[in-house]
């Protein structure tokens, strides 16, 4: 949506929120699209940010530019998401189901994935859906991760595994 300042002669782009609670001291930058989620108090929304429908952000949160989050997501407190970090909620998506129907929301349901606690995830990571990152583990950049992380582990590479598993 774009509006003209009637200040000056430019136009702004508006951020596209809808039906967000957002809790105190919060800051959201341009260019962002959330709807039907909850961010709590402290949180920080980079530039080209999707956070969907049903998302939970807890208090504390840093989410950097140009990351997805999806329904189904859960943040707990104090998490750091990189620079365009990916959510996914469906490990088998379809447009249509196979007797070639388009496929509808209520044939569908968004897989749960919370991320626990003060973790970090790096630049670029790929998170699947139905998993658990545990409490301050920490994502290296550019990780796929596919199963659950444990509390303070660090995981790295494709599929992401435990740092002290993968260097051998």
């Amino acid at each position: 949506m774009y509006t003209k300042n009637n200040n000056e002669d430019r136009f702004e782009i508006l951020r596209c929120i809808r039906d967000v609670r957002v809790g105190y001291r919060t800051k959201i930058h341009n260019f962002v699209n959330l709807y039907e989620c909850e961010l709590g108090d402290d949180v920080m929304i980079g530039t080209f940010v999707e956070i969907q429908s049903g998302v939970i952000i807890g208090d504390g949160c840093r989410i950097q530019s140009h990351s997805f989050i999806c329904e189904g997501v859960e943040l707990e407190e104090r998490v750091f998401v990189g620079h365009g970090v990916m959510f996914i909620n469906d490990r088998q998506p379809r447009a249509v189901h196979p007797a070639e129907m388009m496929r509808h929301k209520e044939g569908w349901k968004a897989e749960k994935t919370i991320v626990r606690k003060g973790a970090s995830i790096g630049t670029g990571a790929i998170i699947l859906s139905g998993i658990e990152i545990g409490e301050n583990a920490v994502i290296g950049a550019g990780a796929v991760v596919t199963r659950s992380v444990p509390p303070h582990t660090t995981v790295v590479g494709v599929p992401a595994r435990n740092l002290t598993e993968h260097s051998r």
